[in-house]
């Protein structure tokens, strides 16, 4: 894989996988409105939402014992292994969602069985995102690190742009109750699909020649694994809030983005899908331009830039927005919150690559990444909704924000502490 040819083919051959993972999530984000009504059924609307945005966030809680054991897994038997049996998983997951009956059907069922998919996929993403990274990192050349694993993030903004264009699609030849009835679950289908070509691909993956090389000398057992990430927790938790700017901002600017422009803003299902097609495209364009700004400058300096911007801006931004509601300016204000998305998750990704221990790196960053998920990022949705109702204040979703970027403010000047930084191969100024 030593030339740029083969390095772009491995750097597909990794996302694809990738690819589907953040669709399948990004379609339940769609169509959390739909999926409340098919699954939740409750005498309010704000209730089966919460239901339905709940069972959203409860895939994330998975996240965490997924990074553990296939971390463990795939830090002893190879990143090749482990991402094959990641996109398995998460197969079967998105398959049982796609195909379960709903409520008047099935009854209590339906939605156990719908919550059990979404657990099965939220335990294989607790490592696919840990797994491609580090594999991203270890094949990278020398000075362009940011870059090379900003491909990570990137192949998951073009399923973001895939899945929006998808809905504008059914939006545009299905009514609003064929969508309701049955219409969302074409995406579902569609990803069930697309899983046999993706297995081909990963499965011709080479294993990393860094993996490789430490090895033959020695491979750490689940029992080493453990207690490397034992001594190393607090790393850990200081990964995790590093994290957390990423994984709201993220969840935010995406997979909410419908059902705020719809509930909130009250714009059309298109409006609010193109949005969010423009911000997928917007976050593909500024992931690896920051990624590879980040190699040039170091990572602080855009990690502390783009923590203050959101702090400052993202509050005012919803409120100007929720007093002025249009598609234009929806695209406007989600245009600026990509921006700071992709400063800061172009170097926040490779940094935490950096930060971890190498004989438990896929370990130590997927449990960091899944934590940030689980106890913050994946429960954007539901937060938000639950606190514009509470606080009757339809920009509130930029106080969950805002809440983010001091988490990852703080994070950033606790692990880029002068003298004492343990990010690699980045200029110490900064």
């Amino acid at each position: 894989m030593a030339s740029n040819t083969g390095k772009g083919k491995a750097i597909f051959r990794v996302v694809s996988g990738n690819f589907l993972e953040m669709f399948d999530f990004m379609v339940y984000g769609f169509y959390a409105t739909a999926i409340a009504k098919t699954f939740f059924p409750a005498d309010s609307e704000f209730a089966s939402l919460m239901l339905s945005l709940a069972t959203f966030g409860a895939g994330f809680l998975m996240r965490p014992l997924g990074a553990i054991f296939l971390g463990a897994y795939i830090d002893h038997h190879g990143r090749k292994k482990g991402l094959i049996i990641t996109l398995a998983m998460m197969a079967m997951g998105t398959i049982l969602i796609a195909a379960v009956p709903g409520y008047a059907t099935l009854g209590v069922a339906a939605p156990l069985l719908v919550l059990v998919g979404r657990l099965l996929q939220g335990f294989s993403a607790g490592v696919e995102l840990g797994g491609v990274s580090v594999y991203l990192a270890e094949i990278s050349t020398p000075g362009r690190k940011g870059f090379f694993v900003s491909w990570q993030s990137a192949s998951q903004q073009a399923a973001v742009v895939f899945a929006g264009l998808l809905g504008v699609g059914l939006n545009h030849w299905l009514s609003p109750e064929e969508m309701g009835q049955w219409g969302w679950r074409v995406p579902f289908l569609i990803g069930c699909m697309i899983v046999p070509a993706i297995f081909v691909i990963r499965r011709s993956l080479e294993e990393t020649p860094e993996f490789e090389a430490r090895a033959r000398k020695h491979r750490p057992t689940m029992g080493e694994v453990m207690k490397s990430i034992g001594s190393n927790f607090g790393l850990v938790i200081a990964g995790m809030a590093l994290v957390v700017m990423t994984t709201v901002s993220f969840y935010l600017i995406t997979a909410y983005t419908p059902t705020f422009g719809k509930n909130e803003l009250h714009l059309s299902d298109l409006d609010s899908l193109l949005v969010t097609v423009c911000v997928g495209i917007s976050n593909f364009i500024w992931l690896p331009v920051m990624g590879s700004l980040s190699d040039k400058i170091g990572r602080k300096p855009l990690l502390l830039a783009a923590t203050i911007l959101a702090i400052v801006t993202a509050y005012p931004a919803l409120s100007w927005l929720t007093s002025n509601p249009s598609f234009v300016n929806l695209l406007m204000v989600e245009l600026w919150l990509s921006f700071l998305y992709g400063s800061y998750n172009g170097a926040m990704v490779v940094s935490l690559t950096e930060i971890m221990p190498v004989e438990v790196r896929t370990t130590g960053f997927s449990l960091a990444y899944s934590l940030a998920t689980a106890t913050f990022g994946g429960f954007t949705p539901a937060a938000c909704t639950y606190l514009i109702h509470v606080l009757d204040n339809k920009a509130a979703p930029g106080i969950w924000l805002s809440g983010a970027a001091v988490l990852g403010l703080i994070a950033t000047l606790v692990l880029f502490r002068k003298g004492q930084t343990r990010i690699q191969g980045v200029p110490a100024a900064g």
